[in-house]
């Protein structure tokens, strides 16, 4: 008897335990998460079919559950951070209007951060606050030079319309044209290089 090709056993996999896969991942995460943690699961199958056992469901359980803590590791990272930044921008709030300009600067560039994707504040805050250079920052992101730069400008215009958007208490401009006063803006700018 001919031994079935990674394909074809990948397949009888899938159609033997995908509907146990995906109601575990169900009973765990809800119907919302359940489809994006069976297929990364079958994924980690696909790319590693030579370890699945013949018993593949208990195994296959294992790996939806390491993908499930995954996904809650990377939810409570991306909210610790977001309260991290929260609080830094409420830290930095004015008491009375006796602080420094700096003071206040910078608590709405944290307001106009904590307002931006993840991926955004990555950019802007390898080079800015973690002192990388932009070669070394697009490989830390998995990207070539160029296209960090070209990320990161996007991120810049972005953190520049937000501070707008705060600055002025008005709906985002569409066309992305700032409307900070220019020393501001440079002063901003000149953070993030």
């Amino acid at each position: 008897m001919i031994e079935p090709g990674p394909r074809d056993r990948f397949t009888a996999l899938y159609d033997a335990c995908y509907p146990s896969v995906y109601a575990y991942a169900v009973s765990r995460a809800g119907r919302q998460l359940a489809e994006e943690v069976a297929s990364e699961t079958f994924c980690v199958a696909w790319r590693r079919i030579d370890d699945v056992p013949d018993e593949a469901l208990p195994w296959l359980l294992g790996v939806a559950r390491n993908v499930l803590r995954e996904s809650y590791r990377a939810d409570a990272r991306r909210q610790s951070l977001e309260s991290e930044l929260a609080a830094w921008a409420a830290a930095g709030e004015p008491a009375a209007g006796d602080v420094a300009d700096a003071v206040t600067e910078r608590a709405a560039v944290l307001r106009a951060l904590a307002t931006l994707s993840d991926g955004d504040r990555e950019l802007l805050t390898l080079v800015a606050w973690h002192g990388l250079r932009a070669a070394d920052a697009a490989k830390v992101v998995g990207c070539s030079t160029a296209t960090y730069f070209v990320r990161l400008h996007r991120a810049r215009r972005r953190l520049e319309r937000a501070m707008a958007v705060a600055a002025a208490g008005e709906p985002d401009v569409a066309d992305g044209a700032s409307v900070l006063p220019s020393e501001s803006l440079e002063s901003v700018k000149e953070s993030f290089r």
